[in-house]
């Protein structure tokens, strides 16, 4: 097993930055193997008795400057299958978060990308009988293929087979060997090859099974190169306790900690059985190992095009990011193994890791085996992106697992955007098509003067902004939909279609209240627009506006008042079908495909 590395250690606040050089102990090491030199001066070997300092972080993790960008991440997804409905939610619900940043003013850089290196991905591509370049690029195409189907508005598509990603794992690695955190030695353990990870005895189920992937583990002997995770045991755990809001929702940090208190172990960061990989440098009989390659690409993302960037300019460019999004499975490597590599680089931390739930179908854990898997690109081409957007963002409480059934899918969709969004919208229009010539009569500022109804609004928006900040994406829906279901009780409390007939003064008032309801649904447009972009750019449309002003929307434009005099409102139209009738047509399609 590999041997431990004991040394004492003085650390900075990782989220400021230093004006000079902490010290660290020369750590006592003692190996089979010789240690790995960089190529480098002997200043920079690996007994170098300072650590780097940390650089280009400006603010504390809870909070950031007004000029600072909000960097966003989802993982880098692996390439050894097609992209999956895990997948789609992690990125669908970082889409929604990067838009609503958008309209608060920020900067916004979203990541997302491929994770294209390992053993995984050789296998899966001789499989296939292709190359493992080849499998890379049809396999990242179909991610970028499906995230402009979920009309997904990255920033940085980042593949780890780019060689400006390779140029700065490099460089991030001979940092770390320089400030001696990378030594060599043999290890022997129980290894899974879906996880890429060796495992603890004591983690696996019966027959030495992956708790995660329920297959064997298998033994395996290598003389890898190693970092020294354990010597960063007592920074992760004051880390974790000064600075609660890195790892989210709360009962992710709990699981944090305990691991963290369990004891850390060194870990492999390179392979020598697998050559789909960067070499490690000055020992090409090495690639580095998956984890220690992908994570840097949250940082290689944010360099241009040049093919060889520095690793200090590229982390000037953005870092530290804002957000780190990640499914749970992949915690430990982003709220422990992350933290301590950039340390150990002398780079800042992210301000924030969320961990969000797995997926299931209809109760049940998804799986080919099982023959229940959920095919996103199957969901968008039957239902359109704004009904699995909404849907999987509404229904799924933002941290935890969350079901899908097609039944509450349809019911859902049909019941919010069709029938409480859609109809109120429709059936307003309607109204002032018939009597107003689809033209307002007075500014929705003057119309809703001493309405109770304006003050719901305004309180509503105020509730989903919040909601959004905090990462409650599900509420903050549920904040925007009650504006619907408000305006809908206003319009049949206030019946304008009876107040029309009674002409005079009446007639007026119903004038003054299909303004007021047209501007809650302005207001609507803007503040479900990071879930709902489409359709709320058709709704948008309708109120007689661009396409070219709607994207030109922020959040202070969900103040009431937009609505003016005078203005002209398009001809009404659907905006969201009814799902029954696509399934029935899927379901006989499938009979029709079946009966040749």
């Amino acid at each position: 097993m590999a041997t431990r590395i004991s040394c004492s250690v003085r650390f900075v606040n990782p989220w400021h930055a230093i004006t000079s050089k902490p010290s660290i102990s020369k750590p006592c090491l003692q190996f089979r193997h010789t240690l790995f030199s960089s190529s480098s001066s002997s200043s920079s070997s690996l007994s170098s008795s300072s650590t780097h300092g940390a650089t280009c972080c400006t603010g504390s993790s809870n909070g950031a400057s007004e000029t600072d960008p909000f960097v966003l991440t989802t993982p880098l997804y692996y390439v050894n299958a097609p992209p999956h409905m895990g997948s789609a939610y992690t990125t669908i619900a970082a889409d929604a978060i990067a838009r609503f940043q958008r309209l608060l003013g920020k900067k916004v850089i979203f990541i997302t990308g491929t994770d294209e290196h390992g053993e995984k991905i050789a296998t899966a591509a001789s499989a296939l009988g292709s190359s493992p370049s080849e499998h890379c690029d049809v396999v990242s195409q179909a991610y970028k293929a499906l995230w402009k189907d979920l009309d997904i508005a990255y920033d940085k598509f980042i593949r780890t087979t780019a060689a400006k990603h390779e140029a700065i794992v490099k460089q991030f690695y001979s940092r770390v060997l320089e400030n001696g955190d990378i030594y060599q030695a043999d290890y022997e353990g129980l290894y899974c090859v879906n996880c890429e990870e060796y495992k603890d005895e004591k983690d696996l189920l019966d027959n030495n099974c992956c708790p995660m992937h329920l297959k064997p583990c298998v033994p395996r002997k290598e003389d890898n190169y190693f970092f020294a995770l354990s010597k960063y045991q007592k920074f992760l755990e004051e880390t974790l306790e000064q600075n609660p809001e890195f790892v989210q929702p709360p009962f992710r940090l709990n699981e944090v900690q305990s691991w963290i208190r369990s004891g850390l172990k060194d870990f492999s960061i390179s392979r020598a059985s697998v050559d789909w990989g960067i070499p490690v440098p000055n020992d090409k009989k090495q690639t580095i190992y998956v984890w220690f390659d992908a994570l840097l690409g949250y940082i290689s993302a944010l360099s241009g095009e040049n093919e060889q960037p520095d690793l200090l300019d590229t982390v000037s460019l953005g870092w530290p990011a804002s957000l780190h999004l990640i499914g749970k499975d992949i915690l430990r490597f982003h709220a422990v193994y992350w933290p301590a590599m950039l340390i150990s680089a002398g780079l800042s931390l992210p301000k924030k890791v969320f961990g969000h739930g797995f997926l299931t179908k209809d109760g049940m854990k998804m799986g080919k085996s099982l023959g229940n898997t959920l095919e996103p690109n199957d969901l968008v081409h039957r239902f359109g992106c704004d009904a699995v957007r909404y849907f999987f963002i509404r229904e799924v409480e933002f941290g935890s697992d969350g079901d899908y059934s097609e039944d509450r899918f349809v019911s859902t969709v049909n019941a919010h955007l069709a029938n409480t969004i859609g109809n109120l919208l429709n059936r307003t229009l309607g109204l002032l098509r018939k009597n107003c010539k689809s033209t307002l009569v007075v500014d929705s500022a003057v119309a809703a003067e001493g309405n109770a109804f304006k003050d719901t609004v305004e309180m509503l928006v105020e509730k989903a902004r919040i909601h959004y900040e905090n990462l409650s994406l599900s509420s903050a829906c549920e904040a925007v939909l009650e504006i619907g279901n408000s305006g809908n009780s206003y319009i049949d409390e206030r019946a304008p279609w009876s107040l029309f007939k009674q002409g005079g003064a009446a007639s007026e008032a119903a004038a003054k209240d299909l303004v007021v309801v047209l501007e809650a649904m302005r207001i609507i447009a803007v503040a479900l627009s990071p879930v709902t972009p489409r359709l709320c750019l058709r709704v948008y449309e309708q109120l007689g506006y661009s396409a070219d002003q709607f994207s030109a929307t922020t959040w202070s434009d969900t103040r009431w008042g937009g609505l003016k005099g005078g203005q002209m409102m398009a001809q009404p139209k659907p905006i969201f079908a009814r799902i029954e009738n696509k399934i029935e047509e899927h379901a006989s399609a499938k009979v029709g495909a079946g009966s040749g």
